[in-house]
């Protein structure tokens, strides 16, 4: 049986010089006490699914790309007639990553699709719930390298949610976020 001895980048960085900043930050104690990613969950809703199939099976293909993991399909929960949902039509796909895939996928979120949106002046800053979990929006997926921007049909949009253990605080979170590379937008007095 082979051992997987691979530590990503950012988890590295996280045990060594993040963990030891926030404790000094934060006047944590214990290491343990020190907030934390848990999981990333990524969401893509396709409306049009309901009705044309390929249409979400082609952006459950793209997702599986993004992300190196097959997602699943999101089906709806309740019957909406001005929408035309019916109960239990595909609406959407989801994936949720942990441990090394998560660690992957922030690292080239953060390095390389953020900086290729166009006119990017960060994310907000303001888009943490009260728990400390950050999510934010992207229009379109072909700022991921792993997509073929010549071969997407249709721009979909996703959503990506940072659920974030032990914080304490809005701000615990942010500073977590910020350390490991984040681009929050500046905001100008004034």
């Amino acid at each position: 049986m082979a051992t997987n001895t691979y530590t990503p980048r950012l988890l590295t960085r996280y045990r060594g010089d993040i963990t030891a900043k926030m404790m000094e930050s934060f006047k944590f104690k214990n290491r343990m006490a020190v907030p934390r990613v848990d999981k990333i969950v990524i969401n893509m809703g396709v409306g049009e699914g309901l009705q044309d199939i390929k249409i979400l099976e082609r952006a459950m293909e793209e997702l599986g790309a993004i992300t190196g993991q097959k997602p699943i399909m999101r089906r709806a929960k309740k019957a909406i007639s001005n929408f035309k949902v019916r109960e239990g039509g595909p609406v959407g796909c989801k994936v949720t990553l942990r441990r090394v895939r998560m660690y992957e996928f922030m690292d080239r979120l953060i390095n390389v699709a953020l900086p290729r949106i166009r006119d990017f002046r960060g994310v907000s800053s303001d888009s943490f719930d009260k728990a400390g979990n950050f999510t934010m929006g992207l229009t379109e997926q072909g700022i991921f390298p792993e997509i073929d921007y010549d071969r997407i049909t249709r721009a979909q949009g996703m959503d990506i949610t940072f659920v974030i253990k032990n914080a304490k605080t809005i701000d615990q979170a942010r500073e977590l976020l910020r350390a490991f590379g984040m681009p929050f937008e500046i905001k100008e007095k004034g």
